[in-house]
């Protein structure tokens, strides 16, 4: 049912059905060919951060292209008897055949910026609305976990292990996807590896070693079948009596007489840090100063920052549960709102206005600008002006808060970038995603470029996120208008 004759997955029909509600609707009324303006984005960074990671343009670029209704999709809206027969028509033909700008994967970005920007005719505009926020609030929320992840374990690796508790199989594929662009080094899911180059890990869980007779039967079978990678899970039955002991017994008795050495053993229990303590002593004792110590079991960032804090002797982590899913705070919130349409070749700024202030949209076409200092090469603020304001860098410029537009900053010797870039121009796409590392290595990148203040764990330092003058008076305009007292 959701796949085409060849075997593909259909995506199509994946949307909110007020989606073709509406759409009907502007057909019916004569509005199919309006021209419109949406914006993708995000009011606040998932657990308190500083900063998030915009992920998933690739899969929202791939849906784009292979947007299209089969007969089987026409003859199931057909049955609703809620849709016209021209609409149906419409549908059957649909190919999107507007403009999308995006920020490139790996940037990190601010709550309120466009992480999207949609040109399209109405029609074209509304239906891809769920697939987009999905994607993007999925792989966003993910990639800005695994890089707190990362960030905490100061250089040791991070390797994705929670495919088994994701959300469901897409949950684990494209989480771990996403996980590698914030920086994990690999991950347990296959899938991930055939599909996106994401190296698979992994060597065994304590079903293997329960199967033997013993402990030792098990990981000295291990290593013969895996003499050049092997590593021994050694919380089976009692880490310090019996899993470490047999661990060194096998690397002397089994590896060493193959020239071979114990690569690693895991610990999935118990007390980490006196665990990974006691067991880094044993193992330099016996001169197993190359094996490393890997730790799992339910590690987040704040987990993985104790253990450092306490002089825990792990070289690795593994982490699943409280990454894959995101568990500490599983919703990313974005959201895709009208900012715009076109009448007679003018653009027209439109606003949603609430009593709750953060939901108050930015009105108009936009642009997003990244201001970096000339020395250091970091950001120094953004600023989200009209599409056709420029920023000169050249001569100072000022910033001010949205709110207390007394609070203000000149701004010199700094350059700015729009970083928005075009990805669909008149349905056609010009953008070649990069390949995933390049996208991880752009991701650590940008982020090592941060100031430190950002990104720390616990009360990160704001960083402005300014409207440009013009902007804030068009909203301010609008406001007052939709205002009714």
């Amino acid at each position: 049912m959701y796949y085409n004759n060849f075997g593909k997955r259909r995506l199509s029909m994946l949307m909110d059905f007020y989606e073709l509600t509406m759409a009907n609707g502007y057909f019916t009324n004569g509005m199919k060919d309006e021209i419109v303006y949406f914006d993708l984005f995000f009011r606040k960074n998932p657990d308190g951060a500083g900063f998030s990671i915009v992920a998933g343009l690739e899969q929202v670029i791939q849906y784009i292209k292979e947007l299209k209704f089969c007969e089987e999709d026409i003859e199931f809206l057909r049955n609703k008897k809620l849709f016209t027969e021209d609409f149906l028509q419409y549908l059957k033909e649909f190919k999107f055949s507007g403009d999308i700008y995006a920020i490139p994967e790996g940037t990190p970005v601010f709550p309120n910026e466009p992480l999207i920007t949609v040109r399209a005719k109405t029609i074209d505009a509304q239906i891809i609305e769920t697939m987009m926020l999905l994607t993007i609030n999925h792989q966003s929320l993910i990639a800005t976990k695994a890089n707190r992840v990362v960030r905490a374990a100061k250089g040791k690796p991070i390797m994705e292990f929670g495919a088994r508790r994701s959300q469901g199989y897409d949950g684990a594929i494209y989480g771990a996807r996403a996980a590698y662009i914030g920086g994990v080094v690999g991950t347990a899911t296959t899938l991930a590896d055939e599909a996106f180059g994401v190296p698979a890990l992994g060597t065994m869980a304590h079903s293997w070693i329960q199967m033997f007779e013993s402990e030792y039967e098990a990981f000295k079978s291990y290593a013969e079948c895996y003499p050049n990678d092997c590593n021994l899970l050694i919380d089976t039955y009692n880490v310090i009596k019996s899993g470490i002991p047999n661990a060194i017994r096998v690397a002397k008795e089994v590896l060493e007489p193959m020239g071979k050495r114990l690569k690693g053993v895991r610990i999935d229990s118990g007390d980490i840090a006196y665990l990974s303590k006691k067991c880094r002593k044993m193992l330099n004792e016996a001169g197993l100063h190359d094996c490393a110590i890997v730790a799992s079991n339910s590690l987040d960032e704040f987990i993985i920052s104790d253990l450092l804090d306490q002089g825990a002797k792990v070289d690795s982590f593994g982490v699943g549960e409280r990454l894959i899913t995101a568990k500490s705070e599983p919703v990313f919130g974005c959201v895709y709102k009208l900012v715009a349409v076109e009448k007679d070749g003018k653009v027209i700024p439109k606003i949603k206005i609430s009593e709750n202030e953060e939901k108050i949209t930015n009105p108009g076409y936009k642009k997003v600008w990244r201001l970096y200092d000339k020395k250091t090469n970091s950001p120094i603020a953004d600023v989200i002006t009209l599409a056709d304001e420029i920023i000169v860098d050249s001569k100072p410029y000022t910033i001010f808060d949205e709110i207390h537009t007394w609070k203000k900053k000149r701004v010199t010797r700094f350059y700015a970038k729009n970083l928005q870039v075009p990805v669909f121009i008149n349905g056609e796409c010009v953008y070649e995603s990069p390949s995933l590392n390049d996208i991880r290595e752009y991701c650590k990148k940008k982020v090592d470029n941060l100031w430190g203040e950002i990104k720390r764990f616990t009360n990160p330092h704001n960083y402005y996120v300014d409207l440009s003058k013009e902007l804030w008076d068009c909203k301010q305009d609008l406001i007052s208008q939709y205002s009714f007292k």
